[in-house]
C-alpha cells in the first residue's frame, strides 16, 4: 500500500512539473507600445512618477488594468502581446482637462495592437509654457517665461502659482528640489512677463551640477504643469 501511495505521489508531482514547464514555455510578451502626452504635438511635461494610466485588454483571464505612471517628459512605454486594448487616463491625472465622456466617465482610447507602435495622446492644458528660459551663473538659477492661456470659460483655471525648481537629480519637482523660488498667481502682474530666481545651496555629497525646470500648479488640480528640465554645470 505505501508503494502504491509513493507511486501516486511521484505520479502527481510529474504532472505539476510537466503543467509548469508548459506554463513557462508561453512566449514572453515583446510588441512595445509607447507614446506621450501631446497639445498640438507639443509635448506636455508632468511630474515623474505622479499623473498615471490603466491599460486594459479583455480576455485572457485578466480583470485588472495594467497599470503605470507617465515618466517626466510625458511618455509612456509597455511590452504587450498583440491585440485590442483600452487606455484611460482617470479623471483627476494631469495638469490638462480631464479626457471624459458625456456621463462623465474617463474616455477610452481604443488600441488595436498588430506590431510595435508609437501613439501620441492628444491633451489640453489649462495654460501651456511661451519662451521658457532657465539660466545659471555666479551661484544662482534664474527662469524667465510667459504663460499663455488655453482653456477658457466653465473649464478654465486660474494659476495657484510658479515655482522655479532646483535638484540634484535630473527630476526638478515637488519631490526631489533642493531650493525653489515661487510667485503666488496673484502676484504675477504680466503673464508674459514673468521672473524667478535662486541660490544654489551647498549640496552633499558635493557635485558640480545642478537640474532646473519650472511648475506651474492650477486652482483645484493636483498635478503641476512642467517645463523642460535643464542640466547646468558649474
Amino acid at each position: 500500500m505505501r508503494s502504491i501511495f509513493q507511486l501516486l505521489t511521484l505520479f502527481a508531482v510529474a504532472i505539476l512539473v510537466l503543467a509548469s514547464c508548459e506554463k513557462d514555455n508561453f512566449d514572453a510578451p515583446e510588441t512595445s507600445l509607447t507614446g506621450r502626452l501631446v497639445y498640438q504635438g507639443e509635448p506636455i511635461n508632468v511630474e515623474y512618477n505622479r499623473v498615471s494610466y490603466e491599460l486594459y485588454q479583455d480576455g485572457f483571464g485578466k480583470v485588472g488594468p495594467i497599470g503605470s505612471t507617465f515618466t517626466s517628459e510625458g511618455e509612456f512605454s509597455q511590452v504587450l502581446f498583440n491585440g485590442e486594448y483600452k487606455m484611460i487616463i482617470p479623471i483627476g491625472q494631469g495638469p490638462f482637462v480631464p479626457l471624459q465622456n458625456q456621463s462623465g466617465q474617463p474616455d477610452t482610447i481604443r488600441i488595436d495592437l498588430r506590431g510595435s507602435e508609437v501613439i501620441d495622446i492628444e491633451v489640453t492644458p489649462y495654460w501651456r509654457f511661451r519662451n521658457a528660459l532657465i539660466s545659471a551663473g555666479e551661484g544662482r538659477v534664474g527662469a524667465t517665461l510667459s504663460l499663455e492661456q488655453i482653456v477658457t470659460g466653465d473649464q478654465a483655471r486660474d494659476i495657484e502659482s510658479v515655482t522655479l525648481y532646483v535638484s540634484k537629480t535630473a527630476f526638478a519637482n515637488t519631490q526631489t528640489n533642493v531650493a525653489t523660488a515661487a510667485m503666488g498667481g496673484g502676484d504675477i502682474a504680466d503673464m508674459n512677463s514673468i521672473s524667478l530666481s535662486v541660490d544654489i545651496p551647498e549640496i552633499q555629497p558635493v557635485q558640480n551640477y545642478v537640474f532646473a525646470s519650472v511648475g506651474v500648479k492650477f486652482a483645484g488640480v493636483e498635478d503641476l504643469l512642467f517645463s523642460d528640465t535643464q542640466r547646468f554645470d558649474f
